[in-house]
């Protein structure tokens, strides 16, 4: 069980099935097992091939009743796969990007929760430490960011699976990091340091309003790829960055200490345990 909040201060508890299930799989011997062989990037390979497949298409229906997906929002109305359903795409006006200079913008659909890195680039997410380091595998890009933000962005399998850059700027540096699958879930982030573990694939960006802003897409249980566009030297704010393949994933801002700072009620809700619902494009934090 855990919790979520909008930006109404509407709070409520999510335990559906799929949170039960993974919540037991963590927590006892034989579910860990299973979960040894599911989260090799070979098995996410193979459920993804599956998913691209015609016969998947019978299970979008169920889903999106099931999750009250309003589909006015997207462009298509049939899709070839379960896959290309996952990954369909917004109406061009479905979602609003905050244009103020100084507004600093979520990069997608999500739930979101932030955390100070302290003097020693380390954070705290849930009952698990981190160390920028172990995140980055770059001891001298950590040691820029202490004392500024990770922007936690957890995706659930029922939202939209796009994401952008968040500010005009330059890329400077992009880099994969290989690992494993695990969920996002908070039933294995309460257990296991996922974003230390999980594959991964972040840029150096250079922006014009919040100075250089890491920008990070972890892959998840189920998630075969992570499928971001060729890396370019200028890009802009509201920009599609990539999108994901199917399953829950996550996307991780850093800052740096004094260039953003997350809006009251999204960093009193994290600092509570509650993650906060935002959109893509929606102002969460304003540039110092």
């Amino acid at each position: 069980m855990h919790l979520t909040g909008d930006r109404k201060g509407r709070i409520e508890q999510e335990n559906d099935g799929q949170d039960r299930l993974l919540e037991w799989m963590y927590a006892h011997k034989p579910g860990r097992a299973l979960l040894r062989l599911l989260i090799r990037p070979s098995v996410s390979k193979a459920g993804g091939r599956l998913l691209e497949t015609k016969v998947s298409r019978w299970m979008i229906r169920p889903f999106v009743k099931r999750h009250s997906i309003d589909m006015s929002e997207y462009e298509a109305e049939t899709f070839r796969s379960y896959n290309d359903f996952f990954k369909r795409r917004l109406k061009p006006k479905a979602r609003r990007i905050e244009e103020a200079p100084d507004a600093f913008v979520s990069p997608c659909d999500s739930r979101l929760s932030v955390y100070q890195i302290n003097g020693r680039e380390e954070f705290q997410v849930k009952h698990v430490g981190y160390t920028l380091e172990s995140l980055l595998r770059d001891k001298r890009l950590a040691s820029k960011y202490a004392g500024g933000y990770v922007w936690i962005f957890r995706l659930c399998v029922e939202d939209y699976h796009h994401y952008i850059y968040v500010d005009h700027g330059r890329e400077l540096v992009r880099r994969r990091i290989p690992g494993v699958f695990h969920t996002v879930n908070p039933a294995a982030g309460d257990r296991i340091p996922i974003y230390r573990e999980n594959t991964r694939e972040y840029s150096v960006i250079k922006t014009e309003n919040f100075g250089a802003v890491i920008q990070m897409e972890v892959g998840a249980l189920l998630v075969g790829r992570i499928e971001n566009r060729e890396a370019t030297d200028s890009v802009k704010r509201g920009q599609e960055r990539g999108n994901f393949a199917f399953g829950g994933s996550t996307v991780i801002l850093v800052t740096r200490e004094g260039r953003a700072e997350p809006d009251w009620d999204i960093l009193e809700h994290s600092m509570r345990g509650i993650e906060t619902k935002v959109k893509l494009g929606e102002k969460i934090g304003r540039g110092c």
